[in-house]
């Protein structure tokens, strides 16, 4: 596309120099830069991209996009190029109109489903692809573990839930080439904060639930439930599609009537176990593998049994099937399809090499998630609970509380450990963990231990593990790697404790 036609979809955007230079790719990332890039300098939490526009133009940039306020600051750095230069108001929404004007607003040629929420958005989006699909719909899917179109599928290359504006759009396009009926995608806050998720053209946005999180990004609870509503805000944004507009919300949670309240054009549908709801879960049966219940609607009644064990699955589980039904999708082939749904990679995921006791490695990362988690499987479990975490560096000192806090009260022992702590000293983060552990009664020694080594940590719990018992590798699920400083060094949880069980049972049948 040229240049010109390019920056009429950003508003208020100023061109100094010509408007005809051809333009065939949107970059943020000065390393990503290659001849006929338009490279956006977007201004990051530790680095600036307008300090790396000789970088960009050395690499063969067409163009640039420079922020007003950078540009006034210093207009002898920014605009002193040979290339056109855009003047935008915000660098970070014009990359993402950038993107979308690039791509064709490919939102506009698919219906697409957005789930956002603390807990619950990877299984909910899995869960609502599968529903959907069994409706005869083809999907595509954007996602902290994995990213689909169509058929094909492959791991989520970053440790973003929510990439950057340009690559949401190339999937969507992506989708859209593929021949993709619906896109469902997960809708972090950081997201949506961001923009990353503008000109999405959501048709259907979903509300998980809500506790104290990321207010390291977001520096209140009301801005972190502002930046979750805008995703329902979206829903009144001018659209050519044709169809109903739809906000499903979780009316367990306290949040609900704000999420609810955010749009006026969307039909709103609400889910839930405990609250009155228009789809709701009766007769909840769970066992260590499944979850089991009667869902009972405005469109009839099922009998539901899928492989999602917990309560928290039940909320998930009825989350999708609600999309469902606002989409069309006949109850009883969607109880059909959950029968056999996949799970989700780092999602409660069983490990089994023929342990006496069971080994599972979820992404439980809160407080709140890893409450969940462990109170599902205390009343699973035959023998003790044991659980394995830590907690990220660069985030707030209220996550690391409510970590060792959820397992000071649920579990049997726990072992505190390294978990991408980034800048920070792990020892000083498991100190947090440790402190508030103690503040709720439990005894270093006896009830936890304090183990840095991630690898050893999990070979200490599995040690201790007796048969009936259920240990839980908490914080990391399915990532690839451990971020230590800037480098991301490779690690797998699951892989990790498939090698000490091997190891272990190996020994113990000697």
């Amino acid at each position: 596309m040229l240049l010109r036609d390019l920056l009429r979809h950003v508003p208020n955007a100023e061109l100094r120099g010509t408007g005809g230079v051809e333009i065939r790719r949107i970059d943020y990332d000065s390393r990503a830069v290659e001849p006929g890039s338009l490279f956006v300098a977007v201004p990051g939490f530790r680095a600036d991209g307008h300090d790396f526009i000789p970088e960009a133009v050395a690499r063969g940039a067409a163009a640039v996009a420079v922020q007003r306020d950078r540009a006034e600051a210093g207009p002898e750095r920014f605009l002193d190029t040979s290339l056109p230069t855009a003047i935008v108001p915000d660098s970070r929404r014009a990359l993402a109109d950038l993107a979308a004007a690039f791509h064709g607003f490919p939102g506009e040629r698919l219906r697409v489903v957005g789930v956002t929420g603390t807990d619950g958005k990877t299984t909910t989006t899995y869960l609502a692809s599968a529903v959907l699909e069994a409706g005869g719909y083809e999907t595509g899917l954007v996602g902290t573990a994995e990213r689909k179109v169509g058929r094909r599928q492959e791991p989520n290359p970053s440790r973003f839930t929510t990439p950057e504006a340009p690559e949401v759009q190339a999937l969507l396009a992506e989708m859209v080439r593929a021949g993709v009926d619906y896109a469902v995608v997960e809708s972090s806050s950081h997201g949506l904060a961001l923009h990353r998720l503008d000109h999405c053209g959501y048709d259907v946005a979903v509300f998980t639930n809500l506790s104290g999180d990321h207010l390291d990004f977001h520096g209140s609870r009301e801005a972190y439930m502002a930046a979750k509503g805008r995703l329902f805000e979206m829903l009144d944004e001018p659209t050519a599609k044709q169809g109903e507009r739809f906000a499903v919300v979780n009316a367990d949670d306290a949040a609900a009537g704000y999420m609810a309240s955010r749009s006026r054009r969307a039909r709103v549908v609400t889910y839930g176990i405990d609250a009155p709801a228009d789809v709701r879960a009766a007769d909840v049966a769970l066992t260590a593998d499944r979850s089991a219940f009667t869902v009972t609607s405005p469109w009839g009644t099922a009998r539901v049994d899928a492989p999602f064990p917990g309560r928290f699955n039940v909320s998930n589980l009825l989350a999708a099937l609600t999309v469902g039904l606002t989409q069309g999708v006949p109850l009883d082939r969607m109880a059909e399809a959950l029968r056999e749904a996949r799970g989700v990679p780092g999602r409660m995921e069983r490990i089994d090499v023929g342990q006496p006791f069971a080994v599972l490695v979820d992404y439980a990362h809160t407080g709140d998630a890893l409450r969940k988690v462990l109170a599902t499987l205390r009343g699973l479990a035959e023998g003790r609970v044991l659980v394995v975490f830590g907690a990220a560096g660069g985030r707030d000192a209220p996550r690391r509380t409510g970590l060792g806090q959820a397992a000071a009260e649920l579990a049997d022992y726990a072992v505190l450990t390294n978990e991408d702590p980034r800048h920070e000293d792990p020892e000083a983060i498991i100190d947090e963990i440790a402190r508030a552990m103690q503040a709720a009664g439990r005894t270093e020694g006896r009830d936890f231990a304090r183990v840095v080594d991630r690898r050893e940590a999990i070979a200490h719990a599995l040690a201790r593990a007796r048969p009936g018992d259920v240990v839980l590798i908490a914080g990391k699920g399915h990532e690839q790697s451990i971020i230590v400083g800037d480098r991301a060094l490779p690690w797998d949880d699951r892989q990790v404790a498939r090698e000490l069980l091997r190891d272990l049972t190996g020994r113990r049948g000697r």
